[in-house]
């Protein structure tokens, strides 16, 4: 069987099927982070439980994730991927119809349960199915498909919060994911070069402790927590303190904040460019680094300085995470599939616990609060890329 070319129809299918994926994904992973205030208001409940709307899911999705990968090996690829995508928009229209705040939480872990299947599988059929020559623009738009998902998720739930309800946002948000999710059923061209294996979990658990004795992949393990954690505790509250005085932003402008994840597009092709010529130790550093200046800038009381600051911090986020993403590849001799898993693991789990403590950082010191949340995880970066450059093999 020929593998899928750039410039075929089978391969534009491909590409336009995973790039709706990957947007489905995202946009119904975080189309609740800009409607946490919202959230907080309708259910009465403080910024630290509103912000277990993403928490709930980020971490359903983590370990999901760690399971849902080896089933595809045994259940097929297509499969796992398409029906994840179908329930997981069936449950973001239920979500809509919650009637309290827990029946909301029920069933956005329900939905990282479910969530899980498209990206702990979608790299590994794009490496059985497209040809290597092909294999790098595909991977490109496919995690551009997810970028541009999670920016436009956040965007389109606060525009139409503010015109209709969140219920209908979310509803909205819900029907246009089942009808791309019909589309990725019906377009993605199915596994020709996949091979089903016996499902042995027992060899899973094993593998997995095998990584995690690996002092070179707990550091990029922890590293991963720590930049996610990082960038969702920011953006978890910034919504929070922009609706206040002084600034008094509706809904909509604070989810057109959002339009700054078009840095990470550039940034995470940059730095990973930038890396390779100086080296993944200091260009990690580099990214890093960014990441604390744009943390800072935002203390700034000046809106246009403070939205500045966000783009800063997001630009480095995404140079840091391609950095560290690529590198458990390089450090993985075997098994990289699960090595990776554990990345993203490692990622969500980042996103759920400091995503949460967040909160109280906020109510107990507010903004200032949460920025020095964001500094104390970062410094601890350092000494983790510092442990791994100094690795033999890392």
């Amino acid at each position: 069987m020929s593998y899928l070319r750039q410039g075929t129809p089978a391969f534009r299918k491909a590409n336009i099927s995973l790039f709706a994926g990957g947007f489905v994904t995202f946009a119904i992973l975080y189309d609740v982070q800009p409607l946490m205030p919202v959230f907080s208001k309708e259910f009465h409940v403080s910024p630290t439980v509103g912000s277990l709307s993403l928490s709930v899911t980020t971490a359903a999705l983590a370990i999901s994730m760690l399971i849902i990968g080896s089933l595809s090996e045994a259940w097929g690829r297509k499969p796992i991927m398409a029906v994840s995508l179908l329930i997981s928009s069936l449950f973001v229209i239920l979500t809509a119809f919650s009637p309290t705040f827990m029946s909301l939480l029920g069933f956005r872990v329900a939905q990282g349960i479910v969530l899980a299947g498209l990206p702990a599988i979608a790299m590994a059929y794009l490496g059985e199915e497209v040809d290597p020559t092909s294999l790098g623009i595909a991977m490109g738009l496919y995690i551009s498909g997810n970028s541009i998902g999670g920016m436009a998720g956040r965007i389109l739930t606060g525009s139409i919060t503010d015109f209709f309800s969140w219920r209908v946002a979310m509803g909205s948000i819900g029907i246009i994911s089942l009808l791309l999710s019909a589309w990725f059923w019906r377009n993605l061209p199915p596994s020709t070069h996949f091979t089903p294996r016996p499902l042995r979990l027992k060899n899973l658990v094993f593998s997995m402790l095998h990584h995690l004795k690996d002092p070179g992949l707990l550091c990029l393990y922890g590293i991963s927590f720590i930049v996610m954690g990082s960038f969702v505790t920011l953006y978890n509250y910034i919504g929070y303190q922009l609706i206040e005085p002084p600034y008094g932003l509706s809904q909509t402008i604070v989810g057109w904040i959002f339009i700054v994840y078009v840095t990470g597009t550039f940034s995470s092709t940059w730095m990973g460019r930038l890396a390779d010529r100086i080296g993944r130790r200091k260009g990690l550093w580099i990214g890093l680094s960014i990441m604390l200046a744009g943390a800072v800038l935002t203390l700034g009381d000046n809106l246009v300085i403070k939205i500045a600051g966000i783009a800063v911090f997001t630009f480095g986020f995404f140079g840091s995470h391609s950095i560290a993403s690529s590198w458990v590849g390089r450090r993985a001799k075997t098994e990289k599939a699960q090595a990776s898993s554990l990345y993203l693991f490692f990622y969500y789990l980042g996103s759920s616990v400091a995503g949460t403590v967040g909160g109280v950082f906020w109510t107990q010191f507010g903004w200032s609060g949460v920025v020095g949340l964001i500094v104390i995880l970062l410094a601890l970066a350092f000494p983790l890329s510092i442990k791994l450059a100094s690795l033999q093999s890392a």
